[in-house]
């Protein structure tokens, strides 16, 4: 039991971080994180070692937020997303000029997306999106800058 406490403390934050960057909302993020811990302990028997245990968390926290979408859209389907109904945050944000931008890094590739969603609203270190991306740190830092320079250029136009 011990064991699993240091798990926690070590990990929850970057898998926090994770999840806050995918959905952008601190209290869905912190009851995924609870999941994903509660299910990391139900499998632990799984882990395998090949990977390091923030990546496994990580992972186990992606497929819970992707559970969570497939729920949301099977029980209101004919509502219209969230990103369709302005909102007075959105308004804000497009004053600020925000919304452009966060619509120019929707259309980057799936792969820089998350990279830019990690280190730009999780606040993940190069070296943590690395993990969680079974990438290296370098690996990161490239993509990051990489996308960054398409947006500059006007890219993020078209999907993965």
């Amino acid at each position: 039991m011990e064991d699993l406490q240091i798990v926690y403390q070590q990990h929850a934050q970057t898998v926090y971080k994770y999840l806050l960057a995918q959905t952008r909302d601190p209290d869905l993020a912190e009851e995924l994180t609870q999941e994903t811990f509660y299910q990391a302990v139900r499998s632990v028997d799984r882990f395998n070692g090949r990977c390091k245990v923030s990546v496994w968390l990580c992972q186990i926290a992606k497929h819970l937020w992707y559970q969570h979408l497939r729920k949301r859209q099977r029980e209101s389907p004919e509502e219209p997303p969230e990103s369709a109904v302005p909102s007075a945050e959105e308004g804000l944000l497009e004053r600020e000029g925000q919304l452009d931008l966060l619509r120019q890094v929707h259309g980057l590739p799936a792969v820089q997306r998350e990279v830019v969603y990690l280190r730009a609203f999780g606040g993940l270190s190069f070296r943590e999106i690395g993990d969680v991306m079974g990438r290296t740190e370098t690996w990161a830092r490239v993509t990051f800058y990489r996308s960054k320079e398409k947006l500059r250029n006007g890219g993020g136009s078209h999907e993965e």
